[in-house]
């Protein structure tokens, strides 16, 4: 499989419902909830890129474009966007739509960097 077909077969998409219980005073999505949930689906992706034990090392710029209310659906995508020799970048995008029609915004996107490792939690290779 060439890199490119690993990287979009690795391409990662999880929904949620954003409930009261994951919300600040504002009704809206805490902000550190949503890096958790990117940094989740990050992994997944470069997990399923690299098919090896990888850790994340870095979250670069996270844009909060929109706010996201309680009562919406969030679709998370995870792309692997570039391959080094031990580590990759990976881009993540939080889509809002409303339950209850098709609407539908990009309010946060970021960057995380993961590093393969062995079992003695050392760099390896990815390719």
């Amino acid at each position: 499989m060439t890199t490119e077909e690993r990287i979009a077969a690795s391409e990662t998409r999880i929904f949620k419902a954003v409930f009261p219980n994951t919300t600040n005073h504002y009704d809206t999505l805490f902000g550190g909830t949503a890096m958790q949930l990117m940094d989740e689906v990050a992994f997944i992706a470069a997990t399923r890129f690299a098919r090896k034990r990888v850790v994340t090392v870095s979250s670069d710029k996270i844009d909060f474009n929109k706010s996201i209310p309680a009562g919406t659906i969030v679709e998370l995508i995870g792309k692997v966007v570039h391959v080094g020799n031990t580590s990759m970048k990976v881009n993540v995008e939080i889509y809002t739509e409303q339950m209850y029609s098709y609407e539908r915004e990009r309010a946060i996107v970021g960057d995380f960097t993961f590093v393969a490792i062995d079992e003695f939690k050392k760099p390896i290779q990815i390719l």
